[in-house]
């Protein structure tokens, strides 16, 4: 990548911007749970709003609706006409309606902002130092079911909004050799499992996970009728020897492997690898880094790498895909298809050798 020629003084804001990020953060999730922003944006059609009738209609003081307003017209969230009447700019609007970003400010609010204090720590230490912000577990997955609702949700729309779009997509190449016993592990809530059922009426799905997330996910199918098709099993792949059964014609796994470090995904996959047979398919969903067409998704990823290493387990990441194909082989494995997914995703299908 060649550098980017920036004026100083450019640079400089661009490094404010830095120093006060928390600042521009915590202001737009303030703004956002007041209704300010929506109000703006209902107000647009009317050239705008005054300050004095946002607050009027909210009934918050007009010294805090100015200061959030003030230093959100400075960070380019809204704009403020000579009549005084403010708007969103494009990037406030972004910043309230679109979903993804939502999903991930909601995330970083929720689940990230107090423990990536501790990031410098994790970083040192190799274990996820944040994650004492939210509950006394070694990794984040041991938690999951004892999150507040508001953590679950925050962490599970993050989790499912991107993975959930290409359920549609990968269910047909999942089916294509009309399989009768699938693998889901890492299966979360049972999403995956549900599709599955409602695909295919013969499918029977075995969920291997943790016992929190795997009685849920059994809670889940349960209820939704298929109780005769799901079964489960516990498991802690970060234990020595972990073992699974035999038998599977489908092993999936979406979005699972980069919850570890490259040592544990070998670990996993010649676990696989010694319960597949010559016919047995192991589909791989990843997000790669080093296979997003835009700068937004690589951004975003890395971002997330972050999360992996302050909250989540203080080793794993989003990894490039040339990392991922050297395990495989490793592992005794063959990728026999390489498929891209939705915007984010590639599909691998390994075979064993």
């Amino acid at each position: 990548m060649s550098k980017k020629t920036i004026r100083a003084a450019d640079a400089l804001l661009e490094a404010q911007k830095i120093a006060f990020a928390p600042f521009i953060f915590q202001s737009s999730v303030t703004l956002k749970k007041l209704g300010v922003f929506d109000l703006i944006f209902d107000s647009r059609h009317d050239g705008g709003i005054t300050l004095d009738a946002i607050c009027e209609q909210l009934s918050i003081s007009r010294y805090g609706i100015g200061v959030l307003l003030e230093f959100s017209e400075s960070a380019d969230i809204v704009s403020k006409s000579e009549d005084g009447t403010y708007e969103l700019t494009k990037t406030g609007y972004f910043l309230n309606y679109n979903k993804a970003v939502n999903v991930n400010l909601n995330f970083t609010h929720d689940v990230c902002y107090k423990g990536l204090f501790h990031l410098d720590e994790a970083i040192e230490t190799g274990k996820p130092s944040g994650l004492k912000e939210l509950g006394q577990w070694d990794t984040i997955y041991e938690g999951l079911s004892q999150l507040t609702p508001k953590e679950q949700q925050s962490w599970f729309e993050f989790d499912h909004y991107y993975s959930d779009g290409i359920f549609e997509e990968a269910l047909k190449r999942v089916f294509k050799n009309q399989p009768k016993l699938l693998f889901d592990i890492g299966g979360n809530t049972g999403k995956f499992a549900l599709q599955c059922f409602n695909f295919d009426e013969n499918i029977q799905v075995k969920i291997i996970d943790l016992p929190g997330q795997l009685n849920k996910a059994l809670k889940n199918s349960a209820d939704a009728g298929f109780e005769n098709r799901i079964s489960g099993q516990e498991i802690n792949w970060l234990k020595p020897n972990p073992k699974i059964p035999t038998g599977a014609d489908v092993i999936w796994m979406s979005q699972f492997l980069d919850c570890f470090s490259e040592d544990e995904i070998l670990k996993i996959l010649s676990t696989c690898a010694a319960s597949m047979n010559a016919g047995t398919e192991l589909i791989i969903i990843e997000t790669f880094t080093d296979r997003q067409e835009f700068a937004m998704s690589k951004f975003i990823l890395e971002a997330t790498s972050l999360y992996f290493t302050v909250m989540a387990n203080g080793n794993s990441k989003m990894y490039p895909a040339t990392v991922f194909e050297k395990l495989i082989d490793d592992a005794g494995l063959t990728i026999k298809e390489d498929v891209p997914l939705g915007e984010y995703h590639t599909m691998l299908v390994c075979k064993k050798n």
